[in-house]
């Protein structure tokens, strides 16, 4: 497990992102910048981002902005806000809003999720920010994208993860194959915009450093989804083929799923000729490897009740680490893990994939995932945690206010 480093080291470290997005999506792709070593300043309403009350909460939580606790956040907020600092501003003030447009001057990029308008009606639109900064990066995410880059008949529509995952085409080749489809177990709906959302920003900045072009951009929570399902659209697109859901495998490929244990379950994915052999042999089936009904995938897949039968019976015996401990190594498997079993893995050490660090207050550690993207030369890290309401205020005024009167003194 890793603890918190002590300070910004990696790739983004020269880039400033001003961050007006709350609840899951917006918040997850700046944190993916921030771990990447930008300084995103976290810009929230008087009472605060309303993901901070949303458990698991420490044993000592109170009210964001009470003043009641030392701790004003739980899991939920922790981790996508790590590696921010926290500014209240209320944007209905003209004041407040004065100093997020200075702040937005000495900005690489600024990125919000509200509704279609809502910050073109506060004078904060990217038109607005951008007769203040030439060369700042506008990203957004809207349920159905923005009208700037392709007019939707949904505009105007509030979406969710849930109904990102529906209209996007997933939840319906998700869960039992009798049933109508299942969201999947993450908010896939609000994680995968919120990623793309961070590389188009990269890609946006790259650009206006070479040109000193900003520009608007935004992803829409229906249009990402649909990306991430991609063999939706290519199933449809070259056969007029609608997948319908999954369930524990492959609809093409044969083994390729979920079979049980007698603890649980293991996946296994055995759909080339080497692999199939392998698993025979561990099996004690070697006659399996040239059966007609078994020889390739096609075939299996034509008889996929009489493999998956096979395979299960010798699964269900066995606990998930004895089928592991047979495979690994030889075949494509793993066990479905629990969240104990990852704290427990060796991989999740060895990668330092768990970051622990310490509340505020007297609510001793706790832990959230580490960044997947790892670099020999600007390693990335868990090098503050999530900021209390505002905690970080004064000093990102002081910052707002230093250009300003730096740009007084040359006029």
């Amino acid at each position: 497990m890793t603890q918190a480093d002590t300070g910004r080291t990696g790739p983004l470290s020269d880039v400033t992102i001003i961050d007006c997005t709350m609840a899951l999506a917006g918040p997850f792709g700046t944190g993916l910048l921030g771990d990447l070593g930008a300084d995103v300043i976290k810009v929230e309403p008087p009472r605060g981002d309303a993901a901070r009350s949303v458990p698991p909460l420490p044993q000592d939580y109170a009210n964001p902005g009470t003043g009641e606790s030392e701790c004003d956040f739980g899991g939920y907020f922790a981790s996508i806000n790590r590696n921010k600092r926290s500014i209240v501003l209320d944007l209905k003030v003209a004041e407040d809003r004065e100093v997020l447009l200075s702040l937005c001057e000495q900005a690489d990029a600024i990125v919000e999720n509200m509704r279609v308008g809502v910050m073109d009606r506060l004078g904060l639109g990217f038109e607005a920010i951008r007769a203040r900064n030439p060369a700042i990066v506008y990203g957004c995410i809207r349920g159905f994208g923005d009208p700037r880059t392709g007019e939707s008949p949904y505009a105007e529509w509030p979406a969710y993860d849930i109904v990102a995952q529906s209209m996007g085409g997933m939840a319906h080749i998700t869960g039992p194959e009798s049933g109508h489809g299942y969201p999947a177990g993450v908010s896939v709906g609000d994680i995968y915009p919120g990623t793309l959302l961070a590389l188009g920003v990269v890609s946006a900045i790259h650009h206006a450093r070479q040109t000193g072009e900003g520009q608007f951009l935004d992803v829409g929570m229906y249009d990402a989804v649909a990306f991430l399902s991609e063999t939706v659209i290519a199933n449809y697109g070259f056969e007029a083929k609608s997948l319908g859901p999954r369930g524990e495998h492959h609809p093409n490929l044969c083994p390729f799923g979920l079979f049980p244990a007698s603890d649980g379950a293991v996946s296994i994915a055995a759909p080339g000729q080497g692999h199939w052999q392998a698993l025979c042999e561990a099996m004690g089936r070697e006659e399996l490897i040239q059966d007609p009904r078994t020889r390739n995938t096609y075939v299996r897949r034509q008889n996929q009740e009489f493999v998956l039968e096979v395979i299960s019976e010798w699964t269900a015996v066995r606990t998930k680490a004895e089928v592991v401990s047979v495979l690994g190594g030889r075949v494509p498997c793993g066990p479905v893990n629990t969240a104990a079993d990852i704290f427990a893995d060796p991989h999740a050490r060895a990668r330092g994939m768990i970051s622990e660090f310490d509340l505020p207050g007297d609510n001793g550690r706790a832990a959230i995932v580490a960044n997947p993207i790892k670099f020999t030369a600007t390693p990335t890290g868990f090098h503050r945690r999530a900021p209390t309401l505002g905690e970080h205020g004064e000093e990102i005024r002081e910052m707002a206010g230093r250009k300003r009167s730096s740009d007084q003194e040359h006029e």
